[in-house]
């Protein structure tokens, strides 16, 4: 009897300690007893009962991604496309989502790429091509409230791939490359306008300084032609003035001393000979005859003194 006990107390310790369930962080654990919803546990220490109460399901609340493969959607102007979404959500109903719709994410891509179809059907190509952010709100908003009795929230949805037909895409690529030779052409064309503009003024500022320049030498050559001119008539008034004063000086010294008319005569005589000595052939004669006449009586009265 004793070992029946002990196998007992042993069958029914394992039975707890089997029992017993820890629920980590971010998990919650959908529990049903006889089959029925009975709760949901979230983060702590937990103890079912045995044979009576199971974990239906475990459920990560951390926000998850789902990479949806390219569906094929036909634009306004009937232009097919294939574009493959990215969906970002997360749990926030454990029991909803455990029996809100059987398998969650084929419901959401198959529901996507419905929602991706009917907000294409209403763009044209070049719209679709540059209306991601529209696209992405529309479609974020369409999923979140198709969702949420699931027990989902679709906190973001982007369009990662747009992908045209072959010859679109070499009309786009013929159409970028033919707008950027533009581009290039109108900032070649600006570049070059500016550096006539830029050349222009160039020129225009070196003629007027070459034009001052002119007018201030022309200016200063002036002046100083002028300045020249006063300093050679100073010099030649005062030249003027020291003769005359000589002059009027060497007049006052034979005036002193005495001279009379017969020296005066006689320094001409001696001045005329020494014309006479000279190489010149002619010797021109005063036309005074009397005066001459005159001066070679005062050289004789002179000799015999």
């Amino acid at each position: 009897m004793p070992w029946f006990f002990l196998i007992v107390f042993i069958i029914i310790l394992a039975a707890i300690v089997t029992n017993i369930r820890v629920v980590p962080q971010a998990r919650a654990f959908v529990i049903e007893r006889l089959g029925a919803y009975k709760t949901t546990w979230n983060v702590g220490l937990h103890v079912k009962v045995p044979f009576i109460e199971r974990v239906a399901c475990q459920v990560s609340l951390k926000e998850q991604v789902v990479d949806f493969p390219p569906q094929p959607v036909i634009t306004k102007d009937n232009v097919t496309m294939q574009i493959d979404t990215v969906v970002y959500y997360s749990i926030t109903d454990p029991k909803l989502y455990t029996y809100g719709v059987n398998n969650p994410l084929m419901a959401i891509e198959n529901l996507t790429a419905t929602t991706l179809r009917n907000i294409i059907g209403d763009l044209e190509l070049d719209e679709t091509l540059t209306s991601r952010d529209v696209i992405n709100t529309e479609l974020r908003s369409v999923l979140d409230e198709a969702t949420d009795p699931w027990g989902i929230r679709i906190s973001r949805v982007e369009l990662k791939n747009i992908i045209p037909p072959a010859e679109i895409q070499d009309a786009m690529e013929k159409q970028m490359k033919a707008e950027r030779e533009r581009r290039e052409k109108i900032l070649r064309a600006e570049g070059e306008k500016k550096s006539a503009v830029l050349i222009a003024e160039g020129n225009k500022e070196s003629a007027i300084l070459n034009a001052e320049a002119e007018k201030e030498a022309a200016i200063l050559r002036a002046e100083a032609k002028r300045e020249a001119a006063i300093r050679e008539a100073e010099g030649q008034a005062e030249a003027i003035l020291k003769v005359q004063d000589a002059t009027a000086e060497g007049l006052k010294m034979l005036k002193n001393a005495g001279i009379d008319d017969k020296v005066v005569s006689l320094k001409s005589l001696e001045t005329f000979a020494k014309v006479a000595d000279g190489k010149a052939t002619k010797i021109i004669i005063p036309s005074e005859i009397q005066n001459m006449a005159g001066l070679i009586s005062s050289i004789k009265e002179i000799a015999d003194d």
